[in-house]
């Protein structure tokens, strides 16, 4: 077990490419999923401060707060809805470089600027999604969406 994140280089790229291996040594001695969930969640919220870093798991037809690390957040968001339920929906990653013109964008913190939302698959089906908000606008680019589609496989 790592004891502590260690992450070296100054570009994005960089950065993830040091915490990609990180997270793998995590989570393949792991089986509980929200376990994996909540160590992903804050070696990303470490590695990169973002303002909000976390998991919604699919319950139903709503995807229900799962582990995060940040301010309070809401804790239902419904199939379709917002960036989260946009992204469940159409079963792909959303990057919203501004969060204000995004159709029908659910404010949990009017802090958030930007946000990129990725879906968990399992057996095909999204099961999940990450998500990450920055207080930032334009935090998110093609970068992330690789590294962090890579990262949620490894789940």
């Amino acid at each position: 077990m790592l004891e502590q994140l260690i992450i070296r280089g100054e570009t994005k790229q960089e950065r993830y490419e040091a915490l990609l291996p990180q997270i793998k040594s995590v989570v393949e001695d792991e089986n509980d999923l929200i376990a994996n969930m909540a160590n992903v969640a804050a070696m990303l919220h470490e590695t990169f401060g973002f303002w909000w870093t976390g998991f919604y798991r699919v319950e139903g037809e709503e995807l229900v707060l799962g582990p995060f690390q940040g301010p309070m957040a809401c804790t239902r968001i419904r199939k379709g809805r917002g960036v989260c339920g946009t992204a469940w929906a159409k079963e792909a990653t959303q990057v919203v470089p501004d969060v204000e013109l995004f159709p029908g964008h659910i404010a949990c913190s009017s802090a958030s600027r930007s946000e990129i939302v990725v879906p968990v698959f399992r057996e095909g089906q999204v099961i999940a999604v990450l998500d990450i908000d920055s207080d930032r606008l334009s935090t998110f680019d093609e970068t992330d969406r690789l590294y962090l589609e890579q990262i949620v496989q490894i789940l």
